[in-house]
């Protein structure tokens, strides 16, 4: 038998990594951070337990990576989605709603992944966090933006804020209220990307709308 070419094994570990990235957004969400082992992440995904510590650092930098990697297919699955359009006004409240969404879709993991970014490691400049950058980016440049370096990182912030908002512990802001400051902000309509379908216009606060606003799952 000969042996494999050099692309075959690259897509066989690019395979094996993304399983263990899944595995890791599964089983955190389902148990979170404190009760899931890096052996269980390697059961989940089938993998042998070694492959764990040989693609990623440690366990926080595995979280990172596969938050990233979810926030990057949730944000690149909305701003690609059917109907097609090259509107920047569009784009950017789509992406908008799909940060926003992730929060309400998995609060454990992004409870996690928020409080993790402010311990010591802090944030992690992974592949898959370099992709969600180049993602969210563009969605600024096609707006409009006249200086996407500085708007960026200000969009990201102000995603960030919303997302600790959304997930404070005891007192929580509504995502309706969160979404109308975003888009009042950057001059959006209401109606733009996917609004909650309850007919809010987020300017009266109701914890309604979070159980009213459309889930949006990202391919596997």
């Amino acid at each position: 038998m000969s042996p494999r070419s050099q692309s075959v094994n690259e897509e066989l570990r690019r395979r094996s990594r993304e399983r263990l990235l899944q595995a890791t957004v599964d089983l955190v969400g389902e148990r979170g951070y404190e009760a899931t082992t890096l052996a269980d992440i390697a059961d989940r995904a089938g993998s042998a337990r070694g492959l764990v510590s040989y693609y990623f650092p440690g366990k926080r930098y595995l979280l990172q990576s596969a938050v990233h990697r979810l926030m990057h297919r949730t944000l690149s699955g909305a701003m690609e989605r059917e109907p097609h359009t090259d509107d920047g006004q569009e784009l950017l409240a789509r992406a908008i709603d799909a940060i926003l969404g992730l929060a309400a879709d998995h609060p454990v993991l992004m409870r996690t992944h928020m409080a993790g970014i402010l311990q010591e490691q802090g944030f992690v400049q992974c592949p898959e966090q370099q992709q969600l950058a180049r993602v969210l980016r563009s969605a600024v440049e096609r707006y409009g933006s006249p200086d996407p370096d500085t708007d960026y990182p200000l969009l990201r912030a102000q995603l960030m804020g919303a997302v600790f908002a959304q997930l404070l512990p005891g007192a929580p802001m509504p995502y309706a209220r969160l979404r109308a400051e975003l888009f009042q902000r950057y001059g959006l309509d209401w109606e733009l990307g996917t609004p909650p379908n309850d007919g809010t216009d987020g300017t009266d606060g109701t914890d309604g709308a979070d159980r009213a606003r459309p889930a949006a799952t990202p391919p596997r």
